[in-house]
């Protein structure tokens, strides 16, 4: 089935997220023609975006009769895996999966991380959330839980908890602003799209110490950070890595995020709504559309 073809699918250009127009070259091949991204870099059999969103289709049941009757068209739409974009998206990131899940690609990192786990496991209190955690709760409208960290010895605020991610992110800008030199970042060979199918560009990812306390609180764990050149009101997404590895538990209703602390107490970190509410504002002024971004290695 040819890309024209595709297209006169009843239905199919109302399901498909075209991609914004660029001048960019989106791939490595400055002679070949992508008909989707209508750019050059790639072409249409192997762009990756339009890959995602046909795998998408399949799984929603749309291209079901297609695939029934025998007919092997769209396999020449799935993505290639040795292919990739080089547009940077500048857009808010929200959702996240693939990266470091599980510890790791190399079997020594993910038997680590399952030892670890066990050990979290075997330490950590009951973590649950009651009334009285909603007293200095400000009622809002699904607000996110948004927090402040130390790392490198300075605090970073704008700390968004996203729990839908399973990579935890600092953004190019942060890493100006805690002044860590680009050498200290080392490579990711993966790649992370967009919801409208274009290409985050990542520029490594680095380990740092990270602590997280309230009062005389705290607890120090070692985050990987996927570095990402992107626009965002936060400066770190933390996701389910951090908070695995933390034991954390966050309620976007009590406005809190719970954890165990290393001499058995629990430390009840407050989420600071202002802040919430400032990078909602600043979301609404860049007028820049919110992508899920999905991870590929």
């Amino acid at each position: 089935m040819t890309y024209k073809e595709m297209l006169a699918i009843p239905g199919m250009t109302d399901k498909l997220r075209f991609p914004p127009k660029t001048d960019r070259n989106l791939g490595p091949s400055k002679d070949t023609w992508c008909k989707f991204h209508k750019a050059f870099g790639h072409d249409v059999e192997n762009c990756i975006a339009l890959g995602y969103q046909l795998v998408g289709m399949v799984r929603d049941g749309f291209l079901k009769e297609y695939l029934e009757g025998g007919r092997e068209g769209l396999k020449d739409e799935t993505p290639a895996k040795d292919q990739g974009h080089e547009v940077p998206v500048h857009c808010e990131v929200n959702t996240i999966s693939g990266g470091f899940s599980g510890g790791g690609c190399i079997a020594s990192q993910r038997k680590k991380y399952a030892r670890e786990v066990r050990a979290v496991e075997a330490r950590e209190p009951d973590l649950y959330f009651t009334n009285a955690d909603l007293r200095d709760v400000v009622p809002h409208d699904n607000d996110s839980v948004v927090i402040s960290v130390v790392t490198l010895g300075r605090r970073v605020h704008r700390v968004l908890i996203d729990q839908g991610s399973s990579v935890d992110v600092m953004f190019w800008s942060t890493i100006n602003k805690l002044q860590l030199s680009p050498d200290q970042l080392r490579p990711y060979n993966g790649y992370l799209f967009g919801f409208a199918g274009d290409q985050v560009e990542v520029r490594g990812h680095v380990e740092l110490r990270t602590t997280f306390s309230y009062g005389t609180s705290s607890c120090t764990i070692n985050s990987r950070y996927l570095v990402v050149n992107a626009f965002s009101a936060y400066n770190i997404l933390l996701g389910r890595p951090a908070l695995n590895r933390l034991g954390a538990v966050a309620s976007t209703r009590h406005m809190k995020m719970k954890l165990p602390s290393f001499r058995g107490g629990i430390i009840v970190i407050k989420s600071n709504q202002k802040a919430t509410k400032k990078c909602y504002e600043n979301i609404l002024k860049t007028k820049r559309g919110v992508c899920v971004v999905i991870a590929q290695s």
